[in-house]
């Protein structure tokens, strides 16, 4: 049985590590309010470019791009988001799972696939296991801005554009709610996903549908993976605040164990010593 100076330093160090936890789900609670609201934000601005362009990819007829077009895939890309640090539960977990079981069931070699990792769990997970990382970021603020992934996103629609890769894929975790949210996988490039909208508009173009789709599209393509990021940081946010209570919780209920364990020890230790005296008491009448 533990003494009880042994059982009273458990106490106060399990105390000291809830306050830590404690701390911590306060502070991801006031992140993920910002990063809810950047994530809500950001939707109207998806829904309206994909309406701009669905509406020319389905609406105008003719009208053909490199972006648009499937074409034989001899090597896949796969850009997946997960955070820079643990302590969010199943967050980052689970998002690499899912990667890494649809590559060993895909791919039979390194040269049939790359990788491009926005965060350093997801990063460091391939990098160890040999696995063809071709980009990488870390170091993402929690409330990114699209010039902190610009760059990432920029080569990664050029990698498309250029050949390197034929498909790519963007694996995050989508948001739904505080309590709720789930692993996405989402074919990014070639765009032949792009869903036939309800509200099919008519534009006139100047000057021409083939040099608008130029810039729309990779704009559309980079927009595809800042919004999933937004999305994935909500997430993140929203798994370590739980995570962190449910540690609070489980030290509390640790130190209502301890504490009766001490008190139980040291009822035991006094019972033990009044027996003592008595005994001793009784043997010298």
């Amino acid at each position: 049985m533990a003494s009880l100076r042994d059982i009273k330093k458990r106490i106060n160090a399990t105390r000291k590590m809830s306050q830590i936890t404690k701390a911590m789900q306060m502070v991801s609670a006031s992140k993920l309010t910002r990063a809810e609201t950047n994530a809500k934000s950001f939707e109207p601005y998806m829904e309206k470019i994909q309406d701009v362009v669905s509406s020319i990819a389905h609406g105008v007829t003719g009208v053909t791009h490199p972006m648009l077009v499937s074409r034989p895939v001899k090597k896949t890309g796969y850009l997946i988001i997960t955070g820079d640090r643990g302590l969010a539960g199943s967050y980052n977990s689970n998002v690499i799972r899912e990667l890494y079981q649809t590559i060993l069931n895909r791919h039979k070699s390194a040269e049939e696939y790359g990788i491009i990792a926005i965060g350093r769990v997801g990063r460091d997970f391939f990098v160890k296991r040999g696995m063809n990382v071709v980009l990488d970021i870390v170091g993402l603020p929690d409330q990114p801005s699209f010039a902190d992934i610009q760059n990432i996103t920029k080569k990664t629609v050029d990698l498309f554009s250029d050949g390197k890769f034929d498909e790519i894929y963007i694996y995050y975790t989508r948001y739904i709610n505080k309590i709720t949210y789930k692993v996405e996988k989402r074919k990014l490039l070639p765009l032949t996903d792009i869903a036939r909208t309800e509200r099919m508009l008519s534009y006139e173009f100047e000057p021409s549908v083939e040099e608008i789709l130029e810039v729309l599209l990779p704009q559309y393509a980079e927009s595809l993976i800042y919004g999933g990021l937004l999305e994935s940081k909500a997430s993140e946010h929203a798994s370590r605040m739980t995570a962190m209570k449910n540690a609070t919780d489980n030290a509390l209920e640790l130190i209502d164990q301890l504490t009766l364990s001490y008190n139980r020890a040291r009822q035991a230790s006094i019972t033990q010593e009044i027996t003592e005296i008595v005994a001793g008491a009784n043997a010298l009448n």
